[in-house]
């Protein structure tokens, strides 16, 4: 199809995808100058993004009537031997399998906690391009997996309108006597002009939980206060036992204490280092163990779709640029141990026919996560290794000679929701000074499905109103695909439309 083609095409369905009036989508008011901050004063750019954190969590004080129930419907599910299933895409794909990973760190392995993301295990590393556009993906993965009529879902979306989460969540509620939860952090009003949205919202077989808790630090960047109270909202039901309303109220209370109490600014001489070596062309290798491995997975993946940084090299393609960042767990020997120390569980790779292996196991093991990955990536490529260690309570940051100790205790949940908040934070601002965003706009997103095409959109049109240049939804549109035709994956489609209409 043509460019022209394409525009027309998408500008059919567009209203579906139009998303710039959500929350989550806005422009928060806190950070409007970051990109500025950042290079001027990288510990203060620390702590504004902690300040932000922190209003998300405080907002979270208010849900407590709901996380309640939600934890009373996960304790009798388990207790009367059924499932527990979680599902996402995206960033609230991944924090569902870092939370069942969670789990059987806590309990062993056990059958009960499933968790699935749009795209399956391969989608940690790379998201799966229409994946998350179909509800009857969401569907299928749920009922792949064995989902009953006496089992429960607890389906997360940051946004509230991802249509592979609401096709499983309403399987879900036609499937199971148990009502399935819907989390999600727009408010009400906002949703209901989305159809699909609104007809989840109004399902009186779907229990809703809504966290909305404002604009993201960098706009449309979910995966940093949305991801996190989502994450945050599950897990307290999920993870430990409450033996009534009193005893879980004075739990939680004390949990989002805590989580204020850390000093994101600790990490500020790693963040320079960290900027500092990607300009000297070097790359980082971070290395961990198995306890605190999926987030920071998480974390180092998610940059690249939010900078339209290069993906993780997978060694089937060796020809393919190498990523900035990669992450290993260098006491596994293999790949396939490597991926099972990662998830604590067999990897769960989607092997559809009509894929044709594109997201197989085969596929998920060429991102070689092991001890012999590293040893390949560092002798093709000059790197540097950012470890991140966890003993007894400490976890330490380390990269050359800089590093950052924390003393959080051995509560996993809250070690991985603060290894979450602080490297959202780090790598946020190493892209900042790395030039990936201006103000707190997403400039380098790479519009992969519908909606980053409407974001992407959105993001023109504000920086040519900067600019005092006037240009049409549908003329933005056009020059996005125009530009898609010869742009190499990760180039900036954004601000390289603009300066077309400049």
């Amino acid at each position: 199809m043509s460019p022209s083609e394409k525009t027309q095409s998408f500008l059919k369905i567009s209203q579906q995808f139009k998303l710039g009036h959500l929350v989550t989508e806005s422009f928060h008011p806190k950070t409007t100058h970051l990109s500025n901050l950042v290079k001027k004063d990288i510990k203060e750019a620390h702590r504004l993004l902690q300040q932000v954190d922190h209003d998300a969590l405080t907002m979270m004080d208010l849900k407590s009537d709901d996380l309640w129930e939600l934890a009373t419907q996960i304790k009798d599910t388990l207790e009367k031997g059924h499932k527990i299933f979680m599902c996402g895409c995206g960033a609230t794909g991944r924090l569902s399998l870092v939370l069942e990973t969670l789990y059987r760190q806590k309990f062993g392995q056990t059958y009960q906690v499933i968790s699935f993301m749009a795209g399956g295990d391969f989608a940690l590393i790379k998201s799966v391009e229409s994946f998350e556009d179909k509800t009857e993906y969401g569907e299928r993965q749920l009922m792949e997996l064995g989902f009953g009529p006496e089992d429960l879902l607890l389906a997360s979306t940051e946004g509230g309108e991802t249509p592979f989460v609401i096709g499983a969540c309403q399987k879900a509620a036609a499937v199971s006597r148990r009502k399935p939860y819907f989390l999600y952090c727009n408010p009400d009003d906002v949703l209901m002009p989305i159809l699909r949205s609104k007809e989840v919202i109004e399902n009186q077989n779907i229990k809703k939980i809504n966290l909305t808790v404002g604009p993201m630090a960098i706009s449309g960047s979910t995966r940093m206060q949305s991801s996190t109270v989502l994450m945050l909202g599950i897990g307290v039901g999920l993870l430990y036992s409450h033996k009534d309303r009193e005893a879980f109220d004075v739990f939680y209370q004390d949990f989002l204490h805590r989580l204020k109490l850390t000093k994101y600014e600790a990490l500020a001489p790693l963040t320079k280092l960290e900027a500092a070596l990607y300009q000297s062309e070097k790359y980082l290798n971070y290395v961990t163990d198995p306890f605190l491995a999926i987030s920071i997975l998480t974390d180092t993946t998610e940059r690249s779709p939010t900078f339209s940084l290069r993906p993780f090299e997978n060694r089937l393609d060796p020809e393919a640029p190498h990523g900035l960042c990669y992450l290993f767990i260098p006491e596994s020997e293999t790949s396939g141990h490597a991926w099972s120390e990662l998830l604590w569980r067999p990897p769960r790779p989607v092997d559809w026919k009509e894929l044709d292996g594109k997201i197989s196991r085969e596929r998920l093991f060429g991102f070689d996560i092991s001890g012999q990955g590293l040893k390949n990536r560092s002798s093709h490529i000059p790197t540097e290794e950012f470890s991140i260690t966890y003993d007894a309570g400490r976890v330490l940051f380390k990269c050359q000679k800089e590093e950052a100790v924390f003393e959080w205790g051995e509560d996993q949940l809250f070690n991985h929701l603060m290894v979450k908040m602080v490297l959202n934070a780090h790598s946020t601002l190493i892209m900042g000074l790395l030039g990936r965003y201006e103000g707190n706009i997403m400039t380098w997103v790479r519009p992969s499905n519908n909606k980053l095409i409407d974001r992407s959109a959105r993001y023109i049109q504000q920086l040519l109103v900067q600019k005092n240049i006037s240009a049409s939804y549908e003329e933005v549109v056009l020059k996005i695909f125009e530009e898609m035709e010869h742009l190499d994956d990760n180039g900036p489609v954004v601000m390289k439309v603009v300066e077309r209409f400049e």
